[in-house]
């Protein structure tokens, strides 16, 4: 009777672990299923190259997975990117203003446009899906008219982002580590990280608890705007120039990762780990998919197929109380 009982104690533990670490669990399949698949696959250069192609999405996701934990959403982060990137390279090349100076005023537009869309969906009251869809309108239609919609050169001080340190290990890689390690920071050894799950889990509760909701979420948007820019910049580092229509979609990926990971789109769950293994996930699947010599087009459906499956478990979780 006695073993009984612990089998039975033990159990439930097994299945949370299951069901908080299944993200990981799916990215070790695809990972050795892949390797089983194509030769190619797990060798040092090809695992770098998907490091480097997860990295932009991951450091989006990290922004954006602030906002899902309180119960949002931010459709333009790829447009605040773009438009961060497109800031920083027009007031270096144009303006003759310096690198520093430069990535310090594409940091702060990202950072503006997150306040506007908290200020629209604290204080307007608008849904963060219109507030955000809004602004993924207005950054993207800005990053046209100050580039002229054409491409515009980086810095070459900066470009170096899209390099790589010895000739091996790929900066934009560093750059997604260290992003990840903010966002974990902020999320587990901040007051504005715990008043984002209060948030999330139940607005109404938070405000009673003494919890300022509304400037929270000042906080929380100008983040996904910050984390937005330093995506847009390593974007355009790697392709060398800044692009108004770049990080098209990007939205979309960044949002997937995040939910992949373990987040729940209703708030009040969430993790760093959880989206950088997110991003892991949908980088792998793109990448073996390519060494398999996939159609683009089926690409899309599989993917798509992931992102489907990810919200599934994401509400069957959510009606089985977990």
């Amino acid at each position: 009777m006695l073993v009984s009982t612990n089998v039975l104690a033990v159990r439930p533990t097994a299945r949370t672990l299951l069901a908080e670490n299944g993200s990981v669990a799916a990215l070790v399949v695809l990972v050795v299923a892949l390797s089983l698949l194509s030769g190619d696959f797990l060798t040092v250069t090809n695992l770098l190259n998907v490091g480097v192609q997860a990295a932009v999405t991951a450091i989006l996701a990290f922004g954006s997975t602030f906002v899902i934990i309180t119960g949002g959403i931010d459709l333009s982060v790829g447009a605040v990117a773009a438009l961060s990137a497109i800031t920083l390279a027009w007031t270096a090349a144009d303006s003759g203003l310096p690198w520093p100076l430069a990535t310090l005023v594409a940091l702060a537009v990202g950072i503006g446009c997150g306040l506007v869309n908290a200020a629209l969906v604290a204080y307007g009251k608008l849904p963060p899906f219109i507030a955000t869809l809004a602004m993924l309108g207005v950054a993207r239609g800005l990053a046209l008219v100050v580039s002229q919609g054409s491409p515009i050169e980086m810095p070459e001080a900066v470009s170096h982002l899209g390099d790589t340190v010895g000739g091996y290990l790929p900066v934009p890689v560093l750059v997604m580590a260290l992003m990840g390690v903010v966002a974990a920071v902020v999320l587990n050894r901040t007051y504005s990280g715990r008043a984002m799950y209060a948030i999330g889990g139940n607005e109404e509760a938070a405000r009673l608890s003494g919890i300022a909701v509304s400037r929270q979420k000042l906080v929380t948007y100008a983040l996904s705007g910050a984390f937005a820019a330093v995506a847009g910049v390593v974007l355009a580092s790697r392709l060398a120039s800044a692009q108004p229509q770049a990080a098209s979609g990007y939205e979309l990926d960044a949002i997937a990762a995040v939910v992949i990971g373990g987040a729940s789109l209703s708030g009040g769950k969430g993790r760093a780990l959880g989206t950088l293994v997110g991003a892991l996930i949908l980088a792998v699947l793109r990448n073996g998919l390519n060494l398999l010599s996939v159609s683009a087009f089926w690409q899309q459906v599989v993917i798509g197929v992931v992102i489907a499956l990810a919200v599934l478990l994401d509400t069957l979780r959510r009606r089985s109380g977990r």
